[in-house]
């Protein structure tokens, strides 16, 4: 195995926000704590250290019932005992409870979570530290989780489904479950996918119960510990917070205000999401429904359920698992459940934490440290050695398909398809056309600009002819180029970001895991390309 990084920066795929605060850029200082590096973490651990004994105890009770009917490893049941400690923190990563696990990130997220916390007691060997999947029990977006790829096609779970996706019955997967067998034939590592997809979705009734089993099935031998937040016992530790919701518009108010200095620092960082009056859906059989605040009362959007000032309040206090966080404020109610250090997700993620600061200052709850998880390109070694006899770089790959192409015909070409000499000969000559009309009749210098433009473009009329010409004359290398960035790049998007994990089991197996383990580094800054033999 070979491990190489590019800086994300020059891959094209994540945003200016999320390169700057990479970068360190100072004007984004105001809107974290600490800045993700290892030797930071102490001061991060001081101020989490007064975490409440009395929530660790909730938390262990909590787990403790999740986790009665999953097969645990030894090192994850320690994790969990390990959290009772007050000399024991967390790190965490979230994720929707997709079919299969999704998207190839998934992974690398828990990956990242697992191998940071591996860093972090050899660093601070006094403490110890327990890698948290936060299952998005609560998220109602069904058809955002409903399939997987494979092989190029979609495998979807086809359900009319409401509500909190959780608590989801797992009835119709067999024949998604069918589907995939067939594709995958019959190999051992394809027997194992099967057994893992059928054991999860075939002999467990809900969502969450299967991605549980899943996940444990894939992380538990590195101590995962998988959370589930939709629990009446942890709701209960959020009630406060909630109710300044309600009330008092905390979270509306301080994150509107960072909103509005994000967005005038640069106009092209973009907000990811806005704020709501108030953050909370109203949970119940099979509602997820944003609350509205309308002169005193309380209405649940799209329903008839309504409630007076009192009658809310009553209800938060005898009902908390009814109360479910958006995305603004779940970040809030994981740091007041969790003894946690930093939260681990990707550039989206990352950025509408960087909008949450304020907030979190006012509910006087620690803000964690933020990572951005690993990305990876997995390129095996027969992709390796295609990419090798066509001389074709990691960087390239990253170019979109079109300028790709450009780039490899004009490097191969007999012929120079590169016309840049002469339009900065153009532009010269014409430099002096300007001085001359300048000098004479200023009134000229509009129809000498108009002529410069028509003959620059004149130029690039020709270079784009010549070098469509080229690409027909060298069809098949284009051909075999376009097939190789293709197969790295589906969709014409990240490999992550399409490709499911299966495909990579069917060829490496067991290895799998571990070989990625082994080549993440949670500190590496750059995105990550693996050669694997």
């Amino acid at each position: 195995m070979d491990i190489k990084g590019i800086p994300f920066k020059k891959t094209g795929y994540f945003s200016d926000l999320i390169c700057d605060y990479l970068e360190g850029n100072p004007t984004l200082d105001p809107f974290y704590n600490r800045k993700p590096q290892l030797a930071e973490f102490k001061e991060q651990i001081k101020e989490k250290s007064n975490f409440s004994l009395a929530n660790r105890q909730i938390l262990y009770t909590v787990l403790k019932k999740q986790y009665q009917n999953s097969k645990t490893s030894s090192t994850t049941e320690t994790n969990i005992l390990l959290l009772k400690e007050k000399s024991t923190y967390t790190v965490v990563t979230g994720h929707q409870l997709n079919l299969f696990t999704g998207p190839l990130y998934f992974l690398y997220k828990i990956i990242t979570t697992i191998n940071l916390t591996k860093t972090l007691k050899r660093k601070y060997p006094e403490n110890d530290f327990v890698p948290i999947y936060w299952m998005a029990t609560e998220d109602h977006d069904f058809e955002e989780i409903n399939f997987f790829n494979f092989r190029g096609k979609k495998l979807q779970w086809n359900k009319e489904a409401s509500g909190a996706v959780g608590s989801l019955d797992t009835n119709g997967l067999q024949a998604i479950c069918d589907a995939f067998s067939n594709e995958m034939g019959k190999s051992i590592n394809a027997n194992k996918l099967n057994e893992w997809f059928k054991k999860a979705y075939l002999e467990h009734d809900t969502l969450d119960d299967a991605t549980r089993y899943l996940a444990n099935e894939l992380f538990g031998e590195y101590g995962l510990v998988i959370l589930d937040g939709n629990d009446p016992q942890l709701k209960s530790i959020f009630i406060p917070y909630i109710k300044k919701d309600l009330l008092e518009q905390k979270s509306y108010k301080m994150v509107d205000k960072t909103t509005a200095r994000l967005e005038e620092l640069k106009g092209n960082y973009g907000i990811q999401v806005n704020p709501r009056e108030i953050n909370y859906f109203y949970l119940v059989d099979g509602v997820r429904e944003r609350i509205v605040e309308q002169n005193g009362r309380y209405f649940v959007n799209d329903t008839k359920i309504q409630f007076t000032k009192e009658e809310i309040l009553k209800e938060l206090m005898n009902h908390p698992e009814r109360f479910s966080p958006n995305v603004l404020t779940r970040p809030l109610y994981q740091e007041v459940i969790l003894p946690n250090l930093c939260y681990i997700g990707g550039g989206g993620e990352l950025a509408y934490w960087l909008q949450l600061k304020a907030m979190f200052t006012e509910m006087e709850v620690p803000f964690p440290m933020l990572l951005l998880r690993n990305s990876a390109l997995v390129i095996t070694q027969k992709q390796y050695e295609k990419l090798d006899n066509m001389n074709i770089s990691i960087a390239d790959l990253f170019l979109g398909q079109s300028s790709f192409i450009n780039k490899k015909i004009r490097e191969i070409s007999n012929i120079d398809i590169d016309f840049t000499p002469q339009k900065d000969h153009l532009k010269q000559q014409f430099k002096g056309l300007y001085e001359l009309a300048n000098i004479t009749d200023a009134s000229f210098l509009g129809a000498v600009k108009a002529q410069e433009v028509k003959q620059l473009k004149g130029l690039d009329h020709l270079e784009k002819r010549l070098l469509r010409a080229q690409k027909r004359k060298l069809e098949d290398q284009v051909v075999r180029m376009t097939e190789i960035q293709n197969q790295l790049f589906p969709n014409r998007s990240l490999q992550e970001r399409n490709l499911n994990f299966s495909e990579l089991y069917l060829e490496y197996g067991e290895r799998l895991i571990p070989s990625l383990m082994e080549a993440l580094d949670p500190f590496a800054g750059d995105f990550t390309i693996i050669m694997m033999d």
